[in-house]
């Protein structure tokens, strides 16, 4: 097994502390987003032998075993990320496979370069994610029933705001849903920025429910996505919890400290909450117009332990192990790639200590076993 070295993400929504702590760490200062734990090219992680996505593309089957390479190719079709938000991240939803594929070939024939600015399809693949707290976590997920949406709008008392109002109370749910976020989004930008500044101030002033979207209106002035927020669910994640997020299901992580494992993509279509492009034509074909309520996952454990986050695909599939002082080892071995990421304790994977932050990669067919206390999150795929 290949101890893994992991590139930190400094984006600007990150927190100062959180991973730094996580790690035992001193922090500097900067923004410290996300840690990257995978063969992601954009930051592989590197191991004594060299970078894990080399590795990979130098001999597939020994690394991967032969199941996941006849089910996804040559590559590793997950990346593990540890997230720390401490700002709000974009308002956005992603592709499903056909989507993605159609999307990335369609660009790609226009001759629109992977890294242009206005590129909507970076890849060929969907992205499934799936969010476990390890902090309370907030976040904003799925369309909530939109009559919900506009008494929230409402109670802010923004005379702009009414029109949207009374579209949310029209039927079809769906169709009021798509016709309130197509005027948010093509809205007049000055007037928009008016209307922000107005739900802003009247956030602030009300609090309790409204509070959320003051700070997003702190930190997004005149952004549309700000009172787009207000049409989705706010979810608010315990230790240990999860949320799983498919295809055209809008959402938004908000605030705290969490493992994020999925499908190996960059696939994003942004709604708001950010400076960066938003594609709206594209955007509307694909997000999914359903009010429903977010299950949060609560793991599921099994006989040796091991608590699953269950999901409906097979790119990854998380659990972890939360192991007491002089529990019996626990064999991990799999037929199929796996890291191993521990979050608290200093438990074994063999002969090698892992404090927290700390994780290891073991190709498929590679005996592993787990000692020692601490909690452990294993992530492989299903194949």
């Amino acid at each position: 097994m290949d101890r893994l070295v992991n590139t930190v993400r400094p984006y600007a929504w990150g927190s100062t502390t959180a991973i730094p702590e996580l790690l035992g760490t001193a922090p500097t200062g900067e923004p410290q987003a996300e840690m990257w734990m995978g063969a992601h090219p954009g930051a592989p992680s590197r191991t004594a032998r060299g970078a894990l996505n080399e590795l990979i593309a130098a001999d597939p089957v020994r690394e991967l075993g032969e199941r996941t390479v006849d089910a996804f190719g040559p590559r590793l079709p997950f990346l593990l990320k540890l997230l720390a938000a401490g700002a709000p991240l974009s308002l956005q939803v992603h592709p499903d496979l056909a989507q993605a594929r159609a999307g990335y070939a369609a660009e790609g024939a226009a001759g629109i370069p992977i890294d242009a600015p206005h590129r909507t399809y970076k890849d060929a693949n969907h992205k499934p994610e799936l969010i476990c707290a390890l902090t309370p976590f907030d976040g904003l997920c799925g369309f909530r029933d939109p009559v919900e949406s506009a008494d929230l709008i409402a109670a802010l008392g923004v005379d702009s705001l009414k029109p949207y109002v009374d579209l949310l109370h029209a039927h079809p749910e769906e169709a009021a849903l798509r016709e309130v976020l197509t005027a948010l989004l093509t809205a007049d930008r000055e007037e928009m920025a008016h209307t922000v500044a107005e739900a802003h101030a009247a956030a602030d002033r009300l609090g309790g429910e409204h509070a959320p979207y003051a700070i997003l209106a702190h930190h997004y002035p005149s952004d549309p996505g700000v009172i787009a927020a207000m049409l989705l669910n706010r979810v608010r994640l315990q230790p240990g919890e999860a949320l799983y997020l498919g295809a055209g299901v809008p959402h938004a992580y908000i605030d705290g400290l969490g493992v994020e494992i999925m499908a190996n993509s960059d696939n994003v279509l942004r709604c708001g909450l950010t400076p960066k492009h938003v594609d709206v034509p594209e955007l509307l074909r694909i997000v999914r117009f359903e009010p429903n309520e977010p299950a949060v996952l609560r793991p599921e454990a099994s006989a040796s332990g091991e608590e699953v986050y269950e999901t409906p695909i097979d790119e990854f599939r998380l659990s972890r192990f939360v192991r007491a002082e002089g529990a019996a080892p626990t064999d991990v071995t799999a037929a199929t790639p796996q890291i191993l990421l521990t979050t608290a304790g200093r438990p074994k994977v063999g002969e090698t200590t892992l404090a927290p932050g700390e994780s290891v990669f073991v190709p498929a067919g590679e005996a592993a076993e787990l000692t020692g206390a601490g909690t452990v999150f294993r992530a492989t795929v299903v194949a």
